[in-house]
């Protein structure tokens, strides 16, 4: 039963650290063990890229894109090579030219896209194989070997030792960041003017954890669970709903008056309470891989435009603060109903897997369900 939880993707996100080191490890313990028993020629090679390919990126579909792309790059710029080995006493000048050509493509095709890493591994297997002017058409394909050897121990590791999924890590940091989200709007419902030191910390962790997600991009990709326009919305909701948020906790009264009339209407503070619960239940639905159910969330404008409108200081002026932050409450709002609707669109994004597995984990559960 012990080993079993060994694949629980909780235990395996909280102690993604020490794991991706065990698996890095183990994969070039593997690898050594491989050269050496055989024995393999250049046998440096395969372990240069297994740890090449598995690097710091600890989750299946970041690996999976970089195996992709190392094993493509080393297959054609060894077959580029090749072709170099086969030509007969080649005049002067013509190993040079054949070696520019083959990086100029390689540079030209891949500049400034994803697969920039393919591009570079293209260059760099092609100068192994013949850059030193040394047409060896045996050393180039042992070279190549090599590389491919490497590169699956590192990626068959990867996918049985302790896996991680990029979608899974997708998952928690979205749930972390709606809870922090939560917790911050319903904290200011009842804070004083200002942001405390405490607030600014976790806007900053959030805004971090939004550029992981960017980040992540294409490993999701590559695992086929979501689609890149689907995650570049979902970040982007997040971000300008963080946006708001900052605005309402940024939120000063040049008069008494604006704030008094805020809290004398009836019901917001029952309604941003009640809006703040929605965050949370967003979060826990997320980080367990339930289906996105909420209520409808609204925030009714025209029930306070009456006590938001004509308003007046002590001194006669009008009062326009009540009605800009209705505004950013309405908003709040409005992006939390559209990330819900997003989310619950996405078919593949709820897991039979972390359901069964957050029940194993009571302290996550209560940890999401204490949230507002």
């Amino acid at each position: 039963m012990r080993s079993f939880r060994l694949r629980d993707p909780y235990v395996n996100y909280r102690h993604r650290r020490p794991i991706h080191a065990l698996r890095i490890c183990a994969a070039v313990a593997i690898t050594y063990l491989i050269i050496t028993l055989l024995p393999i020629p250049h046998g440096s090679w395969a372990l240069v890229s297994t740890a090449m390919v598995m690097g710091n990126l600890p989750h299946i579909g970041g690996v999976l894109d970089k195996a992709k792309q190392r094993l493509l790059g080393t297959v054609t710029g060894v077959g580029w090579g090749v072709l170099i080995t086969l030509v007969p006493d080649p005049p002067p000048g013509l190993l040079l030219g054949w070696l520019l050509l083959g990086i100029a493509l390689a540079t030209y095709i891949t500049f400034g896209k994803r697969h920039a890493y393919g591009g570079l591994m293209f260059t760099i297997s092609l100068l192994l194989v013949a850059g030193d002017g040394h047409q060896d058409l045996t050393l180039a394909l042992w070279r190549g070997f090599d590389v491919l050897l490497g590169t699956c121990v590192g990626l068959t590791v990867t996918l049985l030792l302790l896996p991680q999924k990029a979608t899974d890590v997708l998952r928690f940091l979205m749930a972390d960041n709606l809870e922090t989200m939560a917790r911050l709007y319903q904290a200011h419902t009842g804070a004083a003017a200002g942001v405390d030191p405490s607030a600014r910390e976790a806007l900053k962790t959030t805004s971090g954890l939004l550029v992981k997600q960017r980040g992540l991009i294409d490993a999701i990709h590559s695992e086929g669970r979501l689609r890149r326009r689907d995650l570049d919305s979902l970040i982007s909701l997040q971000r300008r709903m963080l946006s708001t948020i900052e605005l309402l906790l940024e939120s000063h009264w040049n008069t008494r008056s604006g704030h008094e009339r805020i809290d004398a209407m009836t019901g917001l503070r029952e309604t941003q309470h009640s809006l703040a619960r929605v965050l949370g239940s967003l979060a826990y639905q997320v980080r367990t891989g339930q289906p996105i159910q909420v209520d409808g969330i609204t925030f009714d404008l025209q029930r306070y435009g009456d006590q938001a409108q004509g308003g007046r200081t002590e001194d006669g002026r009008l009062l326009f603060s009540p009605s800009g932050y209705l505004w950013l409450n309405r908003e709040l709002a409005r992006l939390t109903q559209t990330l819900a609707e997003e989310l619950g669109k996405l078919r593949r994004l709820p897991s039979q897997r972390l359901r069964r597995r957050a029940a194993r984990h009571p302290q996550i559960i209560d940890k999401t369900k204490g949230r507002p």
